[in-house]
């Protein structure tokens, strides 16, 4: 049996065929207490008015919630 670095190779050889890519992502540990006082005081901070207004941006750029996308459109 290969070692294990050589089966991660192996498996990420694997899904490169398959069109993916394997990603990795470091977020805070919410189960933290420090980091969940860091996220109360920054969505305290927010203003309401100026989250509406973001969101409704986002809203509408969206190619997703484009209703002249077509339906079998594939993800780019």
């Amino acid at each position: 049996m290969p070692a294990p670095a050589e089966r991660m190779r192996q498996m990420r050889e694997r899904r490169r065929k398959r069109g993916l890519r394997e990603l990795r992502i470091v977020i805070p540990d919410p189960r933290l207490t420090s980091v969940r006082r860091r996220v109360a005081a920054q969505v305290a901070r927010l203003i309401p008015g100026s989250e509406d207004e973001a969101l409704s941006w986002i809203e509408a750029v969206s190619e997703f919630d484009s209703p002249n996308r077509p339906a079998n459109d594939e993800a780019r």
